[in-house]
C-alpha cells in the first residue's frame, strides 16, 4: 500500500502571472471601453464585467489578489484625502442611520434567508449565512463550521457584490436624480503631483498597511492607510491628492479582481449562482432604498449619500463610488464599518431567532 500524505505539497502554477496578466488586459480593454462611452466608473465596471464575461467563457483568468490588497492601501489613502475639519461637524448627524442600520440589517437578513431557504431551497445554514449582507470570510467560517456548503455561501456573497457593483450607479441615478456619469471628480494630472507628496502617499500606504494589520482592523489593507491618511489631512500636515491615472488603475484592478473570482467555476454553476443571487440582491436592494428614503425624511443626509451607506456591497468598492461622485466618503466607510461589526456580532444570535420561526 503506497502511503499518501494527508495534505498535497502545494506546486508552483507556471501560468498564474500568464493567467493574471491577462485577465488585467482584459479588464483594461472593458474599462477603455466603457471609459470611451461615457459609463459611470468606468475602469472598475467595464473591468469587472468583461473579466466575468471571460470566466464565463472558461477563459483561463486569474484574479490579481496580490496587486489587490497593495491597491486597497492605494485607494485607503485616496480616501482619506476626502477627510475635512467638517468631518467633526457631521458626527452628530449619523445617529439616525447608525440607529436604523440594527433593524435594516435584521429585516434583509431575514427576507433573504426566506427567500434562499423556501424558494431556492438550500439549507437552512447555507441559506442564512448566505443571506447576511456582508462579512464574507468570516460567513463561510461560520456556515461551514455549522454544516453549510462554503462554496455556495463564497459564490452567494461574490455574486452579490458585482451585482450590487454593477447594478447600483443605475440605482442612484433613478431614486436621486444623479447622474453619476457626470458629477466625477476633477482631472488630476501627474505633473501636478510634488515630491513631497509622493513621499507622504507612499509612506502612508506602506505605513498604513503594516498597522492596520497589527492592530486587526477589518480590512486593514484599505483601513489602515485611510486612517492615517484621514489624521495627516485633517491636521494639515500634508495636503497630498491621487492622480486621476492612479485612482483609474484602482479601479481597474479592483474591478478586474472581482470579475476574475469566478474563475474556475463551471459556467453552469456561475450562470446558477448569479440568478440565485439576483433575487437576494433584489430584496437587500429593495431594502436599501426603502430605509434611505425613510432616513432622508427625518434626516439631513443626501439621498445618494444614504443609498451608497446602506448599500450591500463591499466597503472599498462603495467607498471608491462615494469618492468618484464627491459623496461623503467618512460617512460612507462608518456605515460600511458598523453593517461589518454588527453581521459578524449579530450573526449567531439572529441565526438562532431566525431559523426557529422559518424552518
Amino acid at each position: 500500500m503506497v502511503y499518501k500524505a494527508p495534505f498535497p505539497k502545494p506546486t508552483l502554477d507556471p501560468n498564474r502571472l500568464a493567467r493574471q496578466l491577462l485577465a488585467l488586459a482584459i479588464g483594461a480593454i472593458g474599462g477603455y471601453l466603457f471609459f470611451l462611452i461615457h459609463l459611470p466608473l468606468a475602469w472598475m465596471l467595464g473591468a469587472m464585467s468583461f473579466c466575468l464575461i471571460a470566466s464565463l467563457l472558461q477563459v483561463p483568468v486569474l484574479s490579481p489578489n496580490r496587486i489587490r490588497n497593495p491597491m486597497a492601501g492605494v485607494i485607503g489613502a485616496m480616501l482619506g484625502t476626502s477627510f475635512t475639519p467638517d468631518f467633526f461637524n457631521g458626527l452628530l448627524h449619523w445617529t439616525v442611520p447608525l440607529l436604523l442600520l440594527i433593524p435594516y440589517l435584521g429585516i434583509a437578513t431575514f427576507a433573504g434567508y426566506v427567500y434562499l431557504h423556501k424558494l431556492v431551497g438550500y439549507d437552512q445554514p447555507t441559506s442564512f449565512f448566505s443571506a447576511t449582507p456582508g462579512g464574507l470570510v468570516d460567513m463561510i467560517m461560520m456556515g461551514e463550521a455549522r454544516g453549510g456548503d462554503g462554496r455556495i455561501i463564497a459564490l452567494m456573497h461574490g455574486a452579490r457584490v458585482f451585482l450590487v457593483v454593477l447594478f447600483f450607479p443605475v440605482i442612484v441615478q433613478s431614486v436621486a436624480g444623479v447622474d453619476l456619469g457626470a458629477v466625477t471628480r476633477n482631472w488630476t494630472s501627474m505633473a501636478g503631483v510634488g515630491a513631497w507628496d509622493v513621499v507622504w502617499f507612499v509612506l502612508t500606504v506602506l505605513v498604513g498597511q503594516v498597522a492596520g494589520h497589527k492592530l486587526g482592523l477589518p480590512a486593514s489593507h484599505l483601513m489602515g492607510p485611510m486612517l492615517i491618511s484621514a489624521t495627516l489631512h485633517l491636521t494639515h500636515v500634508t495636503d497630498f491628492t491621487v492622480p486621476t491615472a492612479v485612482t483609474s488603475a484602482a479601479q481597474l484592478v479592483l474591478g478586474t479582481a472581482l470579475g476574475a473570482r469566478f474563475a474556475g467555476t463551471s459556467t453552469k454553476f456561475i450562470l446558477k449562482a448569479l440568478g440565485v443571487s439576483l433575487g437576494s440582491t433584489v430584496i437587500l436592494l429593495t431594502m436599501t432604498v426603502g430605509f434611505g428614503l425613510l432616513i432622508a425624511q427625518v434626516s439631513d443626509i443626501a439621498i445618494p449619500e444614504i443609498l451608497l451607506a446602506y448599500s450591500p456591497g463591499g466597503l472599498a468598492e462603495m467607498s471608491l463610488v462615494a469618492y468618484a461622485v464627491g459623496a461623503s466618503v467618512p460617512f460612507v466607510s462608518a456605515m460600511h464599518l458598523a453593517r461589518i461589526f454588527l453581521v459578524i456580532a449579530g450573526a449567531m444570535p439572529a441565526k438562532a431567532l431566525i431559523t426557529r420561526f422559518v424552518k
